[in-house]
């Protein structure tokens, strides 16, 4: 494991630097390293995972008269949820920003810390605008590693592993699925737990599980592309020549030479002003398929899967405590889809899986939305639909994260995983969970019908949207997908101030 100091504890110098550092790191093999990384950063995603689907299958048990808080499900599927969504919007731009001023690690070490306290803090939840406010909280945290953490990783991990491995780690939010569906079956159980508790249990596991993985975290080095751009060259070079160093111990053979290099004028801040007008004015086609994918799988997720246990229990008269067997089931066909597809993203390529999925998808809800619609499903045959669905649907999703990480020039890369996750979200995500929470506990089956067609519309029209300008980006590098603003001979946006000006 290579170690490397703050960014912040020397002084930046800026210049102009020619360096080899992002070819040095895209021809590594994988190794020992990459496997710290992953562990460090992607495991987040099961904690984002886990309190999600905790707060959606305790909503019944916080509702009934007993449990501790004033409450109804629906004010925990519509108000907390959307709560919930708003503070990860708003999380990810603030943090977003930080991430790409001060660096990384400073971020992702902060924004899980964020999360740790909201979460024991929910866990106390004494009345309802306790538990709405530390919802909020908790979001804005988990809104701030997306950022973090999608910048860090698609910059530390090799273009030939990028797109399976950034959709893996997005899909492994439903392994926390599957473990906070199982585990509120435990919790719920009051002849394990009284009513007022084993929800609060629930939450201090989450807490738990964050500081094992702050504990690995603290240990993931610093970007070496983020160092290089915003004057810490030689930190950079120092961090790459001792990973590589390890891997050539740990193969036992030397490695093959980097195939170019870059010249870089060094600054120390990227504006507000440049980052918007290099996403939407050097980049409009861009842009739109990032708010496309965004938005479709924001009300797919937000809207409607999310509310899958009130569909069960008001359709299929499904006890509260079982809804979790269910969802359990649907998460592991979302955590299989990117598991075995994300390889596809890397050989057959990005528009054909992104396009591809999105539709499929979309197709297919659309189908169980008549099944549905006709009476012909059970709570199991429903399930087994979504399960279906979802298998697709999860890795479009996910693969809407590399999209936006990998399609932008590095200094804007975290503010634009940010802006596209706060826009389509918002626009899904809180929007959604107040209008959809009505359709599918009305008990009126053309209600939930149209919920399943408005996620089905939007996943299709995100894939037409991909198939015509989704970027091909497989195995190539993200300097050459998107060229640094940073970089020598890039032109500059109109009215952009030079590399080192205040605000530049």
């Amino acid at each position: 494991m290579t170690a490397e100091s703050s960014p912040g504890s020397v002084p930046a110098s800026t210049g102009t630097v020619t360096t080899a550092v992002p070819a040095r790191l895209d021809r590594l093999p994988w190794s020992r390293w990459h496997w710290m990384i992953v562990i460090g950063l992607g495991t987040v995603w099961i904690l984002d995972g886990l309190e999600v689907t905790i707060v959606g299958n305790v909503a019944g048990r916080l509702a009934e008269e007993g449990s501790g808080l004033d409450i109804t499900s629906a004010q925990v599927t519509g108000i907390a949820a959307a709560l919930y969504v708003a503070g990860a919007c708003s999380g990810a731009l603030f943090f977003g920003w930080l991430t790409d001023r001060y660096g990384r690690k400073k971020l992702f070490i902060t924004t899980l810390a964020v999360y740790l306290a909201a979460t024991a803090l929910t866990a106390l939840s004494f009345d309802s605008w306790w538990f709405f406010l530390f919802r909020f909280l908790t979001g804005f945290g988990i809104g701030g590693e997306y950022a973090a953490i999608n910048s860090a990783i698609d910059e530390l991990i090799p273009s030939l592993y990028r797109g399976r491995v950034d959709l893996i780690i997005n899909g492994s939010y439903w392994l926390g699925a599957i473990g906070g569906a199982l585990l509120s079956i435990v919790m719920l159980d009051t002849d394990i737990f009284p009513m007022d508790l084993g929800w609060r249990l629930s939450f201090a596991l989450g807490v738990v599980l964050g500081l094992v993985i702050l504990l690995v975290r603290r240990h993931v080095p610093e970007s070496p592309r983020w160092q290089f751009i915003h004057g810490h060259g030689e930190k950079a070079e120092a961090l790459v020549a001792g990973v590589e160093k390890e891997i050539e111990r740990e193969k036992g053979e030397p490695l093959p030479p980097p195939a170019g290099e870059i010249t870089i004028h060094q600054r120390k801040s990227i504006g507000f002003g440049l980052i918007a007008r290099t996403v939407f004015g050097r980049y409009p086609r861009r842009a739109v398929l990032g708010l496309a994918l965004f938005i479709g799988q924001a009300f797919l997720y937000n809207a409607i899967t999310f509310g899958f246990g009130a569909i069960l229990i008001t359709f299929f008269d499904v006890p509260t405590g079982s809804t979790g067997y269910y969802f359990a089931v649907i998460a592991a066909g979302n955590f299989l889809g990117p598991l075995l597809l994300g390889k596809l993203f890397d050989t057959v390529g990005r528009r054909i899986m992104i396009s591809g999925t999105y539709l499929l998808s979309g197709l297919l809800l659309f189908g169980t939305a008549w099944l549905f619609d006709r009476g012909s499903l059970t709570a199991t045959t429903l399930t087994a639909c979504w399960c279906v669905v979802l298998f697709f649907a999860s890795a479009g999703a996910s693969s809407a994260y590399l999209t936006v990480s990998e399609i932008f020039p590095m200094e804007t890369r975290a503010m634009a995983i940010a802006f596209f996750y706060a826009i389509g979200t918002a626009a899904g995500g809180i929007s959604g969970p107040l209008l959809f929470a009505e359709l599918t506990e009305s008990g009126v089956v053309g209600d939930t019908v149209l919920a399943f067609q408005i996620g089905a519309g939007l996943m299709c029209a995100a894939g037409i949207v991909a198939a015509f300008l989704a970027v091909k980006a497989e195995r190539r590098s993200l300097e050459d997908i998107a060229r640094p603003l940073s970089a020598a001979g890039t032109p500059a946006p109109a009215s952009s101030a030079a590399p080192g000006a205040p605000g530049a």
